[in-house]
């Protein structure tokens, strides 16, 4: 009975702050409100420790302990499992690798180059087919096969594992010679992807990358769009997937020299910008870079005054930099180069220190600065690309000479379709030391985490570079050919690696790659898909293989029987560690839960288990529980678990929608229990006090007078009273309107004065992997015309913008959902001080107020005159998650951070012929391939100029 009067009494306790004197009396001392506090605290704690039954708990625990042994964590030892168990998956992964990429370059030898095929001569599937109806005739000289799909819930798509598929890029000619002979001799490749996944069924892709951009992978499944255009342009090119970058060439150190001299002004300066975000595209996170421009002098087009990781926001910072540079001024090739040496070979930043390189883009020049050259690049360890843009009249010898005197590449870029080529072919002339180095450059390498193009979600790749071997002799000695084929590709999905981290009730695994970069983590997000879900019985219904060693039988006797063999053997601690929660819980209810009367207020008791069970009483409580079933994932469990205070959880956290204040504050407490002198927190248990009725007992106008002080109430027009959590999440207040809110919101500048004072801090975060709502289309200022007709500068920038959005898989404006930068700040105690007082200055005019801890709880309690007294500064402070453009990367360059260096490095051989430095591409984009993407873009940019699609 006492405890069921215990809520009302520390209510009541509140309202006595209600009526009371005047304004004019003076503010409570500090002794007398911590008088309220303390009786308050008491009040509150006995409450929650009396109808939690936590000390019950406790004994029930102890009572049984028999029945259980403690058992330290081997924290190393749990690691070195799961590192096990993970080197093991990969390592199979591997071998299935070395058998394609020696395959491959086996078949390629042996290969027969021909100029000419018969008709229907080369048969495969074109994974296109389906995104082009109408164009499913085979080009002159193949053929294509139609295979036959099913649905593959390892896939997560309709596959054929009878078939392997061939994606070419739009801008390729599927009918040219070359790409003919490629079909012809990869073809070889089916059988080993078929004998891959006889040996190993678990395996996902298999693909191989060629050089000349197409993509052969297994098994068949149709191509899906990511760019989601609504025409459905593709726009994949598999040498610009970060596997295949990875695999193509050891890291680089890129520096990026742009001129911009008056002469490269109008269209030059348009094909200079688009093709340097090109160039920036074919960059990983393995590399690192910057950009400079130079007329007369050189200077940085960034903040960025070293290298930089080449990571997605650095490299979104570079571009808009390029785009906004102009031309100006004479063109200065020493200075220029010099620039672009002194800070490619400053070694005191993090690089990637392997392949050093400078990428001249320039639409010519007399000049060749041949002193700078032998001044900063004697022994040619910098290798220098150049390209010459537009069209123009002057002599391309002097830029070509630079590229061929220093181990470099000159390519010609006259206009907007020969870009994409161009700017990815210099991975080739980087493949040469990696193939005359023959088998010490063979070696498996795991890319870091991404998405991948065929929706199989997060994955990992290992990729093995496949070598041209034609006219090796057989004693290795005289390696002639220094051709790169491609890379060799094989999938892993984070979900392989998850099930070989289960997750702990007492903590979890997490992994990073070597630069940084999370691998593995609870908070990692997936990617949110749109799917279609088809109404069948079992057919497309997703699904996991659990029991995969179980034996089979047809005999059901038998089958169970094996089923407790198995889960006897398999998994026997953890289901009689559930069963023990079962009943222990089980007995919490029926000895004391259900035998201790109603107390007003409380809606409900739980307890929850570091097993997995989850207890919630009455039934009908239970019933409208909405907290995360998985408890160690529950944000409440975990900061009980972290706390020795009964943790008071504001009905903002919870998260069941709209109805969250109704569902009541949450009080929870971690049972702690000594076992041979070890603490053991087993379980969490709480109850939930209901709002409505705390309210309506806080406003009642029933007066106490606890206390021998003037003022001993909070009158509502002078007194502001709030409890607050260590969140700043407001509990408790003398003003309706306060409840379930941020403190920062409700007023502001006390807020910001108690974190001046330290009574508060905070820490902001950024999430990297939310999703937002698309903004809004920029509202045009004038009047639109009757008809958008292009200028001829739309006409050639139009593929620009095609390959702007190509970057992997950021061209969302079409999804109902896009990938954004999120953040929020987090409030947080900052000392153990339990008592704050002082005067808050608001220029005019100013307010008292004073802080209260309440022991063993995370609240304060604080009494303030109120803010209509005395106005102040009302801009509010956010707590809430809001889109945000993330931390300044201007800032962030100058503490990088910490980066593995590679193993190995392959960036010169003294075998190397680098004569060959200079010329017009091999494979010519497809003529017609690029009118069509330029038509279909120029329809959507004179169209969004008048609609948001």
């Amino acid at each position: 009975m006492a405890a069921g009067c215990l809520l009302a009494l520390t209510l009541t306790l509140f309202q006595s702050w209600l009526i009371g004197p005047s304004s004019e009396e003076p503010f409570p001392s500090a002794v007398t409100i911590k008088s309220w506090v303390d009786k308050m605290q008491e009040d509150l704690v006995t409450l929650a420790k009396t109808a939690s039954g936590v000390n019950q708990l406790v004994d029930i625990y102890e009572k049984y302990q028999d029945l259980y042994t403690v058992e330290p964590n081997n924290a190393r030892q749990l690691v070195e499992i799961a590192a096990r168990d993970i080197e093991k998956l990969l390592s199979n992964r591997s071998k299935a690798l070395v058998r394609l990429a020696l395959e491959a370059e086996k078949v390629q030898a042996a290969h027969q180059w021909r100029e000419d095929f018969a008709s229907n001569e080369v048969v495969y599937y074109n994974a296109k087919d389906d995104l082009d109806p109408e164009k499913n005739e085979s080009e002159p000289g193949s053929q294509r096969i139609k295979p036959v799909f099913i649905d593959d819930a390892n896939f997560g798509r309709q596959i054929s594992y009878q078939h392997a598929a061939v994606h070419i890029p739009t801008d390729i000619y599927e009918g040219s010679t070359i790409v003919l002979n490629e079909l012809n001799w990869t073809s070889a490749l089916d059988e080993v992807f078929k004998k891959n996944r006889e040996e190993d069924p678990s395996l996902l892709w298999q693909v191989f990358g060629s050089a000349t951009g197409l993509a052969r992978y297994y098994p068949a499944s149709p191509w899906v769009d990511n760019s989601r255009t609504p025409n459905k342009i593709d726009l994949y090119d598999v040498r610009r997937r970060p596997w295949y970058i990875q695999g193509a060439a050891s890291p680089k150190d890129m520096l990026i020299l742009v001129d911009v001299s008056g002469s490269v002004s109008g269209l030059t300066l348009k094909l200079i910008r688009t093709s340097v975000s090109e160039m920036l595209e074919t960059l990983s996170d393995d590399d690192f870079v910057n950009v400079a421009s130079f007329n007369s002098n050189a200077q940085d087009v960034s903040c960025f005054q070293h290298l930089v990781q080449a990571n997605v926001r650095n490299k979104k910072v570079l571009k808009d930099a390029v785009n906004n540079i102009t031309a100006k001024g004479i063109t200065d090739y020493k200075k220029g180069f010099s620039f672009a040496f002194e800070q490619l070979l400053n070694y005191n930043v993090s690089r990637a220190n392997c392949n050093k390189i400078i990428m001249l883009f320039t639409d010519g020049g007399e000049e060749r600065a041949q002193e700078i050259f032998a001044k900063y690049n004697k022994d040619k360890k910098v290798r220098v690309f150049t390209f010459s843009v537009g069209q123009h009249n002057y002599d391309r010898g002097p830029i070509q000479w630079m590229a061929c005197e220093n181990k470099g590449y000159y390519y010609e870029i006259p206009s907007i379709g020969a870009i994409r080529i161009n700017t990815q072919e210099y991975l080739d002339v980087l493949g040469r030391p990696m193939v005359l180095a023959g088998d010490k450059a063979k070696q498996v390498q795991w890319t870091n985490v991404y998405l991948d193009a065929l929706e199989l979600g997060l994955v990992i790749t290992g990729t093995l570079p496949v070598f041209n071997i034609t006219g090796q002799v057989e004693n290795k000695t005289n390696l002639k050919n220094q051709l790169i084929l491609g890379v060799m590709g094989v999938d892993v999905s984070l979900e392989d690696i998850k099930r070989l981290t289960p997750p702990l009730p007492q903590g979890y695994y997490f992994a990073i790659d070597p630069n940084g970069y999370v691998l593995l983590h609870p908070n990692l997000q997936p990617k949110v898909w749109n799917r279609t879900y088809t109404w069948t019985p079992v057919n497309g219904t997703d699904y996991r293989d659990y029991c995969n060693d179980l034996k089979i039988s047809d005999n059901n006797t038998e089958f169970l029987l094996n089923f407790n063999e198995f889960i006897d053997r398999k998994n026997a601690k953890q289901p009689i560690l559930v069963l023990l929660d079962a009943g222990f819980t089980n007995e919490l209810v029926q000895n004391y839960w259900s035998k201790q009367k109603n107390i007003k207020g409380v809606k409900a008791r739980f307890v929850v288990t570091d097993g997995g069970i989850t207890r919630v009483y009455p039934k009908e409580a239970g019933e409208n529980w909405q907290e995360n079933p998985e408890t160690y994932e529950d944000s409440f469990y975990k900061r009980s678990l972290d706390n020795d205070n009964y943790v008071f959880t504001a009905p903002y956290f919870n998260k069941s929608g709209p109805g969250a204040y109704e569902s009541g504050i949450m009080v929870s407490k971690a049972v702690e229990i000594y076992i041979q002198g070890k603490l053991l927190k087993p379980a969490v248990v709480g109850i939930k006090i209901d709002v409505n009725s705390w309210i309506e007992n806080f406003t009642k106008t029933s007066i106490r007078d606890p206390c021998a002080g003037p003022v001993c109430d909070c009158k509502e027009t002078v007194m502001d009273c709030v409890i607050l959590d260590d969140g700043g999440f407001l509990l408790m207040a003398n003003h309706d309107d306060y409840t379930n809110r941020f403190f920062g919101e409700i007023d502001p500048s006390l807020m910001r004065h108690l974190v001046n004072i330290s009574v508060y801090a905070f820490n902001k975060s950024y999430d990297y992997q939310s999703v937002c709502e698309p903004g809004a289309a920029p509202k045009q200022g004038a009047g639109h015309r009757s008809a958008y007709v292009p200028s001829i500068a739309d006409i050639l920038h139009i593929v620009t913008i095609v390959f702007l959005l190509m970057e992997d898989d950021d061209f969302t404006a079409s999804l109902s959902k896009q990938s954004c930068i999120t953040e929020q700040t987090q409030y947080f105690f900052d000392n153990d001080s339990k008592s704050f007082s002082g005067v808050l200055d608001c220029g005019n005019c100013s307010r008292i107020f004073h802080v209260e801890k309440l022991m063993n709880t995370n609240l304060i309690f604080i009494m303030v005159e109120s803010k209509g007294t005395c106005p102040c500064d009302t801009r509010l402070l956010i707590q809430a998650e809001q889109t945000s453009d993330g931390p300044d990367p201007c800032d962030m360059v100058k503490q990088p951070r910490y980066r593995k260096g590679p193993d190995v490095c392959f960036d010169n051989n003294v075998l190397e012929d680098y004569t060959d430095c200079g010329g017009v591409s091999g494979l010519n984009p497809s003529l017609w391939s690029i009118i069509g993407v330029q038509f279909v873009l120029l329809w959507l940019l004179s169209g969004s100029r008048h609609c948001q699609l």
